[in-house]
């Protein structure tokens, strides 16, 4: 797994609309890995990341939901929830591979990046079950990392 001071990987993805993203991962960046759309800690995640959205964009800090799920089912998770960030489709698990995340299981921890600069300036492991307050932590935290 990558961790703090490591390059960040050169990824591309389709997200939930279908177009191609490719993160250059120069402005604070934060990437999410989930393990399934429409389950219940990760809906929980999702929700809690466009709660804060608005701070996030108003800090600067660009927000990006990965999973193993296909682009259909993210366009549905998104619809239905209302998220208005990205949510990159990595069906193949390449981009999970390019963060050094086990894709095995057909799916990824919940794992969560933090990228400033190109580089990885910081990792959280929040708790599979409950990642309740996780989103927040990390707009905290990320925010004092920018300055």
């Amino acid at each position: 797994m990558l961790t703090v001071g490591d390059t960040a990987p050169e990824i591309r993805a389709k997200n939930q609309h279908g177009e191609d993203v490719t993160p250059a991962f120069e402005e604070p960046t934060v990437v999410y890995f989930y393990p399934k759309d429409f389950t219940g800690g990760c809906t929980i995640e999702a929700n809690e990341f466009q709660d804060a959205l608005p701070e996030y964009r108003d800090s600067g800090i660009t927000v990006y939901g990965v999973s193993m799920d296909d682009t259909e089912s993210h366009a549905d998770f998104a619809e239905e929830h209302g998220l208005e960030f990205e949510l990159l489709a990595d069906p193949d698990g390449t981009v999970a591979e390019a963060f050094g995340l086990d894709t095995s299981e057909g799916y990824t921890e919940r794992l969560t990046f933090v990228l400033v600069g190109g580089e990885v300036v910081a990792t959280y492991d929040p708790e599979m079950a409950d990642p309740a307050g996780h989103a927040r932590e990390v707009l905290d935290e990320t925010r004092a990392l920018a300055e």
